[in-house]
């Protein structure tokens, strides 16, 4: 674990519970369900403390009450957070808002095996991927990349992009650990970076992120509003759908200019009613995980969101404490979120359409702000 950041971040302003909009509303019990996962799984395996100054061992006497409180009621819940926690709004660099957008865990019919029918591959990663940081990084590979090839004799490359796999470079190498019907579906679960998959043979499995190509990603919303396909403010995961229905022709044409290409591993089902285990090691909790920017925040933080013109949820204004448990590429900024909506067509219905400004205010242990005061 990373050495913990002197001081507190001055992007986080204490403020009272009080003044927090929804708060006293909101259910807190699912939430303390999210925020005991991750401290259990703290104990095995400590997260790395964020940029921000929310050292993870500042989390220790929260963690410990945590655990105590099998069978706790609301009220046992809004205590345990008023009590061990103080909020901090984030005040963004540039005077605006934060934003959330959503993301779900996608759903597929899938094969083991190869068929006329099933013919997308979902490829676990390939032997020849080798992680890449500042130790063995050649000279002229983009900083950006974390990913390379062992192109053998100790030489490392770029690694295949989308074009080139899907035109067929793994062939008869790649590990494929199932095989979808629609390269459209099998896109939106590399961009979700999981999936629940229902097997011909009547199981069901998981499957989640295990590295990727290493190349930047480019969504296929930025390139339909750049060949002027899509209006900018029309662009949802259902009108993509909708406009790759309706141009079969072109998939590889607007999915090929996204060169980043993910790989998966298979996971257990755990717990069916909750999401799948992210980045944060744990499940995911629907309504109630969140994915943030890794490098400035601490995994296991609690979030209070208020994005009061996000009404798809439950049809009331967003107002929630939130648990940050997952991270994603393009998930950058102090106060900016990915909410994790749940599993399956309808929880994507929900996802595909969140892109709301937001308050967020980070719940910072309370010796950390007592310590800075």
């Amino acid at each position: 674990m990373a050495a913990s950041p002197a001081v507190l971040s001055p992007l986080l302003e204490p403020v009272s519970f009080d003044i927090l909009p929804g708060w006293r509303d909101d259910v807190l019990l699912p939430a303390l369900a999210a925020f005991q996962r991750s401290a259990r799984h703290v104990l095995e395996k400590p997260y790395r403390s964020g940029s921000l100054g929310i050292a993870l061992p500042a989390f220790a006497e929260a963690h410990e009450a945590a655990f105590a409180l099998t069978g706790a009621d609301e009220t046992a819940a809004r205590a345990f957070f008023e009590h061990h926690f103080v909020p901090c709004r984030i005040a963004p660099p540039d005077d605006g808002r934060g934003f959330v957008t959503g993301y779900y865990e996608p759903e597929a019919e899938a094969s083991r095996v190869r068929t006329d029918r099933f013919r997308i591959p979902l490829y676990a990663r390939p032997p020849d991927l080798v992680d890449v940081d500042e130790t063995n990084r050649p000279e002229g590979l983009d900083p950006y990349f974390a990913f390379a090839r062992d192109a053998g004799g100790g030489r490392l490359t770029e690694y295949f992009d989308r074009r080139a796999i899907d035109q067929g470079a793994l062939d008869g190498y790649g590990r494929p650990l199932a095989w979808l019907e629609s390269k459209v579906d099998a896109y939106f679960i590399h961009v979700q970076g999981a999936a629940r998959l229902r097997l011909t043979d009547g199981t069901t499995i998981r499957v989640t992120y295990a590295a990727k190509s290493g190349h930047y990603f480019t969504g296929a919303g930025k390139v339909l509003i750049a060949r002027g396909e899509l209006a900018p403010d029309a662009v949802t995961m259902q009108s993509i759908r909708g406009w790759f229905r309706d141009h079969p022709e072109r998939v590889d044409e607007i999915l090929w200019q996204n060169r980043s290409y993910i790989f998966f591993r298979e996971t257990e089902i755990g717990d069916p009613q909750k999401g799948p285990v992210a980045a944060a090691k744990v499940q995911l909790e629907p309504g109630r995980s969140i994915a943030v920017d890794r490098l400035l925040h601490t995994f296991g933080t609690p979030f209070f969101i208020n994005a009061p013109t996000l009404k798809a949820v439950d049809s009331r204004p967003f107002r929630r404490l939130m648990i940050a448990q997952d991270t994603g590429s393009a998930i950058i900024g102090p106060a900016r979120a990915d909410l994790f909506v749940g599993t399956g067509d309808a929880a994507g219905d929900v996802a595909g359409v969140i892109r709301h400004p937001a308050d967020f205010y980070a719940l910072v242990p309370r010796g950390l702000v007592e310590a800075r005061r």
